[in-house]
């Protein structure tokens, strides 16, 4: 089973749409994709904005209802093969939690601009170094996107490759913000599908 932490401040916009995304499109696979919060208050629910929006994109409504807010912890950045942050803030945060995750952990937009870069058959030889364990062949199709940091072309600002918080603000940052995801959601079930066999020409 592939494991995937999603991370924002406080884990009820934009990491629970991108968790509750990844799980939806990704049913059909070995996959669990969960959500934490630098800056958390524990048990709090998803704001409405964000449980619309993902229920705009096909998330169930039982899932956006069962959501509650969980504080980034060391113990959450262990085990997961792929740690999507929302902001530069949270992937520095991740690392600092656990320095060994900086070759697998990235911004939702990095790993859609990096992963880009990666032909699906690179990918797919990759990941064939893994052999039959779907975990070991994930990572090794993560290690040849991370190489692309320093290769691929840099972002125009360093901005962009964050994603806007929308707490507080209006409807239209809150559709900005999920366009903004939309890129690293798509670029992250290209990667598993083609990691797991399937689903990618």
């Amino acid at each position: 089973m592939l494991e995937i932490l999603t991370v924002c401040t406080g884990n009820i916009c934009r990491s629970p749409l991108a968790a509750q995304l990844l799980a939806t499109r990704l049913a059909d696979r070995d996959v669990v994709a969960t959500s934490a919060g630098t800056h958390a208050r524990e048990g709090a629910p998803m704001t409405p904005e964000a449980a619309q929006l993902a229920i705009e994109r096909g998330v169930p409504v039982a899932a956006t209802s069962a959501h509650s807010a969980r504080y980034l912890l060391p113990q959450h950045v262990q085990r997961p093969d792929l740690v999507l942050a929302m902001a530069r803030e949270h992937r520095r945060a991740i690392v600092e939690l656990d320095p060994t995750r900086g070759r697998s952990t990235f911004t939702a937009r990095e790993f859609a601009r990096l992963s880009a870069d990666v032909p699906n058959e690179e990918l797919r030889v990759a990941a064939a170094t893994g052999g039959d364990d779907d975990r070991a062949r994930f990572a090794a199709a993560l290690g040849v996107i991370a190489s692309r940091r320093g290769v691929t072309l840099p972002p125009a600002s360093p901005d962009d490759d964050d994603i806007i918080d929308p707490i507080g603000r209006s409807a239209a940052t809150y559709a900005r913000s999920a366009e903004e995801l939309a890129p690293g959601i798509n670029a992250v079930e290209r990667v598993v599908r083609l990691v797991l066999g399937r689903g990618v020409g």
